[in-house]
């Protein structure tokens, strides 16, 4: 199992998204702008994490994305493969080849995916939440909405002066 870009994004993302999931559906948006990530990217790993259903999409105003299921039944092993695109990833096996004469460290590095991937399912995305509270994340309840100021009374102007042409015209007439 690599450690890729694509997988660290993913559970930082997953991370947001179970601190703020009490509040509602989270949006893409907000979880981009927090961390620092193209929405577009979000959307490719969000699209990813659905089909494992790893989260679950809301359509509509106020939708966007809650977990799929409880955080304490979701590993950083679930989420990483999801995100993984299993052509990517080279076979380190290999192709029935001899280990040891075709790549002798072949075995080493099979036997370290092994572990690190029997590691990060011990990791559940409750322990990472429960984590980040403890060291203090700040979670706004709801997000902050911008209050729409009630226009200023428009006081009246009344005026003699012509409000046409015609008026204009006949007021040099008198």
């Amino acid at each position: 199992m690599r450690m890729s870009t694509k997988g660290r994004f993913a559970v930082n993302a997953m991370i947001d998204l179970a601190l703020r999931e009490a509040a509602g559906p989270v949006a893409l948006a907000t979880i981009s702008a927090r961390q620092r990530v193209s929405l577009s990217y979000l959307e490719q790993l969000f699209s990813r994490l659905r089909r494992y259903g790893l989260v679950e999409s809301t359509r509509g105003p106020g939708g966007g994305y809650t977990l799929g299921r409880a955080s304490d039944t979701i590993s950083v092993a679930d989420v990483m493969i999801a995100v993984d695109d299993p052509s990517d990833s080279r076979d380190i096996a290999g192709d029935g080849a001899d280990l040891a004469t075709d790549n002798p460290s072949r075995a080493l590095w099979k036997s370290l995916n092994e572990v690190m991937l029997a590691h990060m399912a011990t990791i559940t995305l409750r322990s990472l939440v429960e984590e980040q509270q403890a060291l203090g994340a700040t979670i706004a309840d709801k997000p902050a909405r911008q209050a729409v100021a009630a226009p200023s009374p428009v006081k009246r102007v009344i005026t003699n002066a012509p409000n046409s042409v015609f008026a204009f015209g006949r007021s040099f007439e008198r």
